[in-house]
């Protein structure tokens, strides 16, 4: 009787799990409004590219980010010009990433700024490959110009597209 009890309750306990997770993945995106008026300090307007150290010739990075975390092609996460730094957080290991609005090609994201630096000439930000895919899906462009970077207050945000 009581492992009849045990195996129903863990059955519910499964059932609630997958649930919780199936409604967190149907969130919609966030409101534009909500992001932009969350927007805080000046927007950075410059070009956008695409990094991923795991891709064969890749000469920059490596697997950890600036932040400690390891790089994910699948989140929606950006790696911003060394010198901007300050401007979003710090962006540093210990210190928990800040967050970004990102706008281009008539198209918004928030992502997590997890990583510094360098760049290329004249880049303000480099996308994981994903967030690359949403502004460029078939990364013909590799670079994209007329960028629009603001930075966000809070780190409740959820790195994702940004609905209208």
């Amino acid at each position: 009787m009581v492992l009849r009890s045990s195996a129903a309750i863990c059955g519910a306990l499964v059932v609630l799990s997958i649930s919780v997770t199936g409604a967190r993945c149907e969130i919609g995106a966030v409101d534009s409004s909500v992001a932009v008026n969350a927007a805080s300090g000046d927007a950075i307007v410059g070009a956008a590219s695409m990094y991923n150290p795991f891709r064969p010739g890749w000469r920059e990075g490596g697997a950890n980010t600036a932040s400690g975390e390891r790089y994910d092609p699948l989140g929606w996460a950006a790696a911003i010009k060394t010198s901007l730094r300050q401007i979003f957080g710090g962006v540093r290991n210990g210190v928990r990433p800040k967050y970004a609005l990102v706008e281009a090609v008539g198209k918004k994201a928030i992502v997590k700024i997890n990583d510094v630096g360098p760049l290329t000439p004249g880049r303000i930000i480099d996308l994981n490959e994903r967030t690359m895919r949403y502004f460029d899906p078939s990364l013909q462009h590799g670079v994209i110009n007329r960028v629009r970077v603001s930075p966000l207050s809070g780190d409740h945000w959820t790195p994702g597209p940004v609905g209208g």
